[in-house]
């Protein structure tokens, strides 16, 4: 009786894998710089995070003026999509101040009398 081979898959199955790219998406290592977007304007880009902050210390500190905005504003009329986006929001910004808190990070100042 014949035998009857079949296979799906490649005997070996091979991948190289760069563990750089997990880390250093759009910074330095030494003399190399690791660019993964473009922008029209890099100059300007580069002022503003050398000046303003990271986009991390940007995207930080529109979070903590969210969370002042979802303390004042009435949300009681919103639609059932919206109230979940700004729970997940709301999920997320909660992480967020754990993390900082964990690493003794000074948390912006309620100042809503709450």
């Amino acid at each position: 009786m014949k035998s009857f081979n079949f296979a799906l898959a490649p005997e070996q199955l091979w991948q190289a894998i760069n563990p750089w790219t997990f880390y250093q998406q759009g910074s330095q290592i030494g003399f190399i710089n690791i660019d993964l977007g473009s922008t029209p304007a890099p100059e300007t880009e580069q002022s503003i995070l050398d000046e303003v902050g990271s986009y991390g210390r940007q995207i930080g500190r529109i979070g903590d003026a969210l969370e002042v905005l979802l303390k004042r504003v009435p949300l009681e009329n919103l639609s059932q999509d919206e109230q979940d986006a700004l729970a997940v929001l709301k999920g997320q910004l909660a992480e967020i101040r754990q993390i900082k808190e964990r690493q003794g990070r000074k948390q912006p100042q309620d100042h809503s009398g709450q």
